[in-house]
């Protein structure tokens, strides 16, 4: 398979046998998904974005000033790239897989992202020693066919096995 992984902020080494196309902000990493789903039979969007991030960037430090509290941060909403990507496919048979990463009411929360239609949805606990620098992970993958599919606590790997169990027969192989 030929394989284009777009990663940010990590300090991974680059793995081999990938195109590897770095990005810094969410809104990068949506530029440089839609491209590299153009010509892709399946998109594994395999981290969560944060839902949001802050309006304004400060180029350098925010100094105090005498007795006066900072401005406060205003959000703005990221790019839902899951949703754009599923709801206009640029290939028909596309295999659509996201992530939802929760932090209480995982099944509950992460289910409502079922309607944005991803083929494949992996929902799972992050917190404190969990997911995030961890070899070990579980989650529960949901179908667009309203399937579940518990994948038990243990090696990441047992986890990716499952996912690509599931992509396989939804490949379309015309």
């Amino acid at each position: 398979a030929r394989v284009t992984l777009v990663a940010a902020n990590t300090a991974l080494p680059d793995p081999a046998g990938v195109d590897l196309v770095p990005v810094g902000t969410a809104v990068q990493l949506r530029e440089a998904v839609l491209k590299a789903a153009a010509d892709a039979d399946a998109v594994v969007m395999a981290a969560a974005v944060a839902d949001f991030r802050p309006a304004a960037y400060a180029a350098g430090k925010i100094k105090k000033q005498d007795g006066e509290d900072p401005a406060p941060l205003t959000l703005v909403r990221n790019p839902d790239i899951l949703a754009e990507l599923s709801g206009d496919r640029p290939r028909p048979g596309q295999v659509v897989v996201g992530f939802a990463a929760e932090t209480d009411n995982v099944l509950a929360n992460g289910g409502q992202a079922r309607p944005q239609g991803a083929d494949l949805l992996v929902v799972n606990e992050v917190g404190e020693r969990k997911t995030f620098g961890s070899e070990r992970n579980e989650a529960v993958v949901l179908g667009a066919d309203g399937s579940e599919t518990p994948v038990p606590y243990g090696p990441k790997d047992d986890l990716a096995d499952t996912v690509w169990d599931l992509v396989a027969p939804r490949l379309d192989r015309s």
